[in-house]
Order: structure tokens, then sequence, then C-alpha cells
């Protein structure tokens, strides 16, 4: 199949509904998008424009025209895909780090901390949105894409920060403050504090926020209304949930949430 080709089963017309997956290790997004204004993520992310280019700008510099590209925890950006599907991988820190993205690139190029790319891993990522039951096999698909590289790349962190993101991703709708955790620990709120934005790569309570975000989409997702699966996940009411998404995405969540496919 040519890079730019859709499957033969489909008509370059024919919608499909966007995906969302979320697992404890990652979480994938496919699905058409337009503009998202400037945020940064609490996780490494790798984006791949399934049948175009994309506008990016990393951290307010210039435009770039790209494929894909690898952006780590932190590093602020925004993309034009005027409406194409967009893939999104979100790699958690208790999987793996920035470098276990990288191999899904061709020949890339930097722009400041994030991998521009002119060419990627895109086959696995267009069968995913391309096929209509591909809920079944997501898992499958992800451990297929980043096997050989994870395994390569795993987290160093200090098995105390270890020790509380393990803790969030099992109770992600923990409101816990870092003072807490860092009790827990055996740690000063500072010192914790201090090696966990080092290790993590985002403060505890962007992260905290993040895995919050985690919860209330998969409740979205699975079916809830956004009112319930705010409050599911510890979130004060929708309005604050619709604030932390778009905040994290640079978009408000009705147009990647209010139609998606379901397992």
């Amino acid at each position: 199949m040519h890079l730019n080709e859709r499957a033969a089963s489909l008509s370059r017309n024919e919608e499909l509904l966007p995906i969302w997956h979320l697992d404890p290790r990652r979480a994938l997004f496919v699905g058409p998008l337009t503009y998202n204004a400037p945020h940064a993520h609490s996780v490494p992310v790798y984006l791949a424009g399934l049948y175009e280019r994309f506008r990016l700008r990393i951290e307010g510099r210039a435009w770039q025209h790209c494929r894909t590209a690898v952006i780590p925890a932190g590093v602020s950006y925004e993309f034009d895909v005027a409406g194409q599907p967009l893939a999104v991988l979100y790699l958690e820190p208790c999987e793996a780090g920035f470098d276990a993205l990288v191999p899904l690139m061709g020949t890339c190029r930097a722009d400041g901390r994030a991998l521009l790319g002119s060419s990627g891993e895109l086959s696995i990522l267009r069968a995913l949105y391309e096929t209509r039951d591909s809920a079944r096999w997501t898992d499958a698909a992800l451990d297929s894409l980043l096997g050989f590289s994870s395994s390569r790349a795993r987290r160093a962190m200090d098995p105390r920060v270890s020790h509380v993101v393990a803790a969030l991703a099992r109770n992600d709708r923990d409101t816990s403050s870092a003072a807490v955790a860092a009790r827990d620990v055996g740690l000063s709120s500072s010192r914790f504090q201090h090696l966990f934005a080092q290790d993590v790569g985002v403060p505890f309570r962007r992260f905290r926020v993040w895995q919050r975000l985690r919860s209330a989409i998969g409740e979205i997702v699975a079916g809830s209304s956004f009112t319930d699966a705010a409050h599911a996940a510890g979130f004060a009411d929708q309005a604050h949930f619709s604030r932390a998404f778009r905040r994290t995405f640079g978009a408000p969540a009705s147009p990647s949430l209010r139609h998606v496919r379901r397992a």
C-alpha cells in the first residue's frame, strides 16, 4: 500500500469514528482533528499523520511540516491537521520513556527536545483506524508496535518515584497531595517533588491530573455521560473536567469524545 492510500475497502470519503484506547501502560487516540492550541502532556507522545503531513509548532518556534513526531513529557506544542486523521500514542512512565518511541520514526530531525520525521510506523495505526472491530486486537497491535523498543527503554526511575507512579496508576482517582505522597515514601515534600519532576518530566500535581483525565476518558468511552465521568474521576464537576481537558489537549473534549468507537 502506498504511504498515503487508505485500505481498498474504504472510500476516500467514508467517515470512521475516532478511537480511544486506554490501558495501564499507554493510551491511544486515532481520529480526525483540526487545530489544537499550545499544550503539553505529562507523558511522551508519538504523533503520526495517517495519510498526510501535518503542521506542528514546538514551544512557539516556527511552524514545521512533518509526518511523524516524538515529543517528550512537559514540552509544549500545537498542531494543525486540517481535519485529517491523526494518531497520538501516549506512553506511561511505568512502561518506558521517550526513547521507546524514537524507533517508530524514520529519518528525523530535532526541533528543540522534540523529533520530527518525514515517515515512520503507520501501517498498524492505519489498520486500527480502518478496521471497524479493531478494539478486539488493539492491545496486541500496540504490543507489537512497542514490544522491541519499550523493552530496551525501561525507565530507570528512583524506586520511590516508581512506587508513587504505580500507586497513581492503580488508583487514578486519588486526589492526595504531593506532601502525602512524599510522606508515604519517606521523603520531604520538596525532595520528593524535585525527584518526581526529574524522573517523570512534569510535576506531581500535573501528572496526577493526567491520571484523572485518563480515568474520565475511559468512563466516557465506556458510555458514561461527561458529568458522571467527571465525578467518577474526582473532578468537582463537568466544567472542571472540561477545563483540565482543554489545558492538557489544547482543544475541547467534545470533538474527540462525543462520538467514539466502543469495544
